[in-house]
């Protein structure tokens, strides 16, 4: 019997956008605030929260999440380089996030953080997203599966070879793997 779950599902870019505007995790704005208590690179911590507006991104975006400040690049360094007001900032959520309560909490969070002023995508960026709105495993969400099934939908390589045995399998992965899965050398 053939699974049909997946064919009632529409594509990203298919994906109404929603009438009502995104919400704002109050919780999570107060999480990462003292989290981001003492971190120097969070110039615009102070004034972040009344500065944000949150939109739905249109349904044909390849991205999750965005953060636009108004300000040019120009005068957003000089301001972060004053520690002053970063003017208004908008974070853009994709709809499909409306599916996955943990992935639109982290995807909000680490935009959040870019408004903050951690512009950078660095490990410390990443370790504080992860620790006021923990990822969700690909095995937990449908969305994330999803996403993952259209790159490798898409993706040239379909199937893997390795060049010592010649054993062959099927893609399944979106990065490379580094070991063959029935001899173990590195490909």
């Amino acid at each position: 019997m053939e699974d049909d779950s997946a064919s009632n599902v529409l594509p990203l870019a298919e994906i109404p956008i929603p009438t009502h505007e995104p919400h704002l995790p109050s919780e999570l704005v107060e999480s990462a605030l003292q989290m981001l208590s003492g971190v120097t690179d969070a110039a615009f911590r102070p004034w972040i929260s009344d500065r944000i507006t949150l939109i739905w991104l249109e349904n044909e975006s390849h991205r999750l999440g965005m953060t636009r400040f108004e300000e040019g690049p120009n005068e957003l360094a000089r301001r972060r380089r004053l520690r002053i007001d970063p003017g208004e900032v908008t974070i853009g959520l994709h709809p499909a996030l409306l599916e996955d309560e943990r992935l639109y909490n982290h995807t909000f969070v680490h935009e959040f953080l870019h408004a903050a002023g951690l512009t950078a995508h660095s490990a410390q960026h990443d370790q504080l997203t992860q620790s006021v709105a923990p990822s969700p495993s690909m095995k937990d969400s449908p969305l994330l599966q999803r996403i993952r099934d259209s790159v490798l939908g898409d993706a040239r390589i379909q199937e893997w070879k390795c060049k010592s045995c010649g054993y062959e399998w099927k893609r399944t992965t979106v990065r490379r793997p580094t070991r063959c899965h029935k001899c173990a050398r590195p490909l």
